[in-house]
């Protein structure tokens, strides 16, 4: 009977200590990715503080984070002056002139296109843009 109680302990005390270890180890892994993308402030995770990503536009953004609504309107307003101003270009081009990449402005381009703003000619790579 008293093994079972000392059984008992011991199970307690070791599911403590890697229920604290693992806090610590979550905090790690977040303040190690938030510096790795250079971020600010802080953020809680069971008890720990880690650093918090600093939400940004393009390129600094972690996987599946989306794009603030005012980024996005503003690379929809860029994309469109690239297209009025060299009509007929590929999205490689429009994107290389925009200092970009292709997949950044997808979402923008489909916006622009549902909205009749622009128009294209061809299909896939060879797809050129061109005002409405």
């Amino acid at each position: 009977m008293a093994t079972a109680n000392f059984d008992q302990q011991i199970r307690k005390t070791i599911e403590a200590f890697v229920e604290e270890l693992s806090g610590l180890v979550r905090a790690a892994a977040v303040q190690s990715v938030t510096e790795a993308f250079g971020g600010g402030g802080t953020v809680s995770v069971r008890g720990a503080a880690a650093p918090r990503a600093v939400r940004s536009s393009g390129r600094g953004r972690a996987k599946g984070q989306k794009r603030a609504p005012e980024d996005l309107v503003a690379l929809v307003g860029q994309l469109f002056s690239a297209i009025k101003a060299n009509p007929g270009q590929r999205m490689e081009q429009i994107a290389k002139g925009l200092k970009s990449s292709t997949q950044e402005l997808a979402l923008p381009a489909k916006k622009l296109i549902a909205d009749k703003k622009i128009k294209t000619k061809g299909e896939r790579r060879a797809t050129k843009y061109f005002p409405a």
